[in-house]
């Protein structure tokens, strides 16, 4: 009896999901029918992006309480893991001695990310065992570089070292990507290799992960960070503790003591605003702010008055949806305020409310500023201030239970805006103004991190190289980078040697770098997520998560999750917060072959 053949193209959390999935469905294939199920990736099985290769002082951004590989009661969580392999935490630090020294990992630790890998290896290893005999697992430490359809319905995967594996079932978890270099990418290789003769430490990086990538940073040189987002927060501190560095003290009386191993760092951003500190968690493990306003009934109530009013169910999301979350948002808003519980039935959106949280989205919002001068005193105010929030926690303060609306409120927004249910219009604003607010004050860094980013300022490794509006020029005469700011008084300019885009790329299958997504489009098996004349990025797929191929056809054995298929909705950043779902793709139900 020939076996069935799955392939799991790509083995980081979601590849593993899947894995586990079959694992739960193995039992229901006919008797006797053995299953191979193939697993592509160069790394080690589970860990994805969360190598347990990776320096300690990369930390996970969610607490380590409210990740878990298992549903329900099926596995311990990453803490509940952590503990029973006997880590403790030293300070910042965090090792396995498996003693009574140190103290307990408790339920708001933010573990390092090489941790996590080491759990999710862990899973892989105990979902591997669980599985019955007749199912076989090969893990290919390998990449696809291309899916060839064959007869029946089937596929032919093609690795890069020339191995091809047949099979019935396909899916695809590739995770994050990496672009083709864009036009600007390649003005700024050339500008330092033509410069590199007059200033030896020019370097520019579009992407700095692995974060090895920048070890090319000479000590003492000035680094320019585009971004102040959370892969921020990690090139910040492989230039920093990475480079020997330390921190004493904690809170607001932590302090950085350099190396003298670190470059001068200087931090800039179209807007210029940091990412909002998590508040202490008040709620529990699985606590959640229920909306009354925004939920996906009201949703699905907009879109039915839509198709009366106009025969066009798609909406506006300005004009529909933000006054449902600002009302939500200010509800929870003015129950931290006043620290009661509101009948819905008694709430209005006021004008105070509504002030308070536009303040929230948007702290430039009506101001100006003088110079750089200016604007530094008000972004360590702004920051400063937000920590204090933080600190209240995520039911006390104000700004915390409003911002903890849009992590709460997924599932509505997901109602909202995927599968093209915005006009192409409003997906664009929505992914090109509302997202990267959402990103910013809701899925921010934990609270040390910016307390950090406080104490190197204080201690000058740290700076701001412009402000809102902020232009990178290229200084030919200085043979360096340089941030350009317009101010009220004038333009400010601030030169680098070095410059790093801290940002993770929006996956454009046309703009990939994967050889495999490259082909996969030449051969029409996927397509660009469109919405009208609007290309959000990712590809596009079906209901139950098949690629829809040239011919507007769901493949039907393939599946992508993940990274890939975010397009459609392009939501907020689901950085592992309660716990990865576990996939529920389509089962693999057919007979075995004779």
């Amino acid at each position: 009896m020939t076996a069935l053949q799955v392939s799991i193209v790509g083995m980081g959390p979601r590849g593993l999901s899947i894995l586990q999935r079959i694992s739960d469905l193995a039992s229901e294939l006919p008797e006797g029918c053995p299953l191979d199920v193939h697993l592509i990736d160069p790394g080690d099985a589970g860990q994805g992006a969360h190598s347990a290769r990776q320096p300690g002082h990369l930390l996970t951004n969610t607490v380590a309480s409210q990740v878990t590989m298992f549903a329900g009661e099926g596995g311990p969580s990453f803490t509940e893991w952590a503990a029973r392999s006997g880590y403790r935490e030293f300070g910042e630090a965090v090792y396995p001695t498996g003693a009574d020294a140190g103290g307990v990992v408790g339920e708001h630790t933010y573990l390092p990310r090489q941790i996590l890998g080491s759990y999710l290896s862990w899973v892989f290893d105990r979902t591997v065992a669980s599985l019955p005999a007749s199912v076989r697992v090969v893990h290919h430490r390998d990449r696809a570089v291309d899916i060839e359809p064959r007869a029946g319905g089937r596929f032919a995967v093609h690795l890069e070292q020339g191995f091809v594996l047949p099979s019935d079932y396909v899916f695809l978890a590739t995770g994050h990507c990496e672009r083709i270099p864009t036009q600007a990418d390649r003005a700024y290789e050339e500008f330092v290799q033509e410069h590199a003769d007059r200033n030896p430490w020019l370097v520019y990086c579009s992407n700095p992960y692995p974060v090895e990538r920048l070890q090319r940073i000479a000590p003492g040189s000035t680094v320019a960070v585009q971004g102040l987002g959370l892969t921020a927060h990690d090139v910040i501190s492989e230039l920093t503790v990475g480079r020997g560095g330390q921190y004493r003290g904690s809170g607001w009386e932590m302090e950085y003591v350099p190396s003298g191993r670190e470059p001068v760092i200087q931090l800039f951003s179209r807007q210029c605003l940091p990412f909002s500190a998590r508040g202490v968690n008040q709620k529990g493990l699985t606590g959640q702010h229920r909306p009354r306003f925004f939920t996906t009934e009201a949703v699905r109530s907009l879109r039915e008055r839509a198709t009366r009013l106009r025969n066009d169910p798609r909406l506006d999301f300005e004009e529909e949806v933000l006054p449902l979350l600002l009302r939500e948002m200010g509800y929870a808003y003015r129950m931290a305020e006043e620290q009661r519980v509101i009948p819905p039935e008694e709430y209005d959106l006021t004008p105070d409310d509504r002030r308070a949280v536009e303040d929230i989205i948007d702290p430039l919002r009506g101001r100006e500023f003088a110079s750089q001068e200016a604007f530094t005193k008000f972004f360590l105010d702004h920051v400063a201030v937000d920590l204090e929030q933080a600190e209240l926690g995520n039911t006390t303060s104000p700004v915390k239970a409003a911002t903890d609306v849009v992590r709460d409120t997924r599932a509505s927004l997901r109602e909202a805006v995927e599968f093209s249910r915005l006009t192409p219009d409003s997906h664009r604003t929505f992914n090109a103004t509302y997202v990267p607010v959402m990103n910013r004050v809701s899925f921010g860094p934990p609270r040390h991190r910016n307390h950090q980013l406080l104490a190197l300022i204080r201690a000058g490794a740290v700076d701001l190289a412009g402000g809102p509006g902020s232009q990178v020029v290229l200084d030919r005469s200085a043979a360096r980078f340089a941030i350009r700011t317009q101010y009220q008084d004038g333009p400010e300019v601030r030169h680098a040697d070095a410059l790093v885009v801290a940002r993770l790329d929006a996956f454009h299958p046309e703009q990939d770098r994967s050889p495999l997504i490259g082909k996969l489009v030449q051969r029409g098996l996927v397509r660009p997520y469109t919405n009208g004349s609007f290309k959000p990025g990712g590809i596009d797929i079906d209901e139950v998560g098949r690629p829809v191929t040239a011919d507007g056809e769901p493949l039907r054995t393939v599946w992508a999750v993940g990274y890939p298929s975010r397009g459609r909705g392009s939501t907020p950043t689901h950085c592992p917060g309660r716990g990865w779902p576990r996939s529920s793709p389509a089962r693999p139900t057919s007979a075995c072959a004779t």
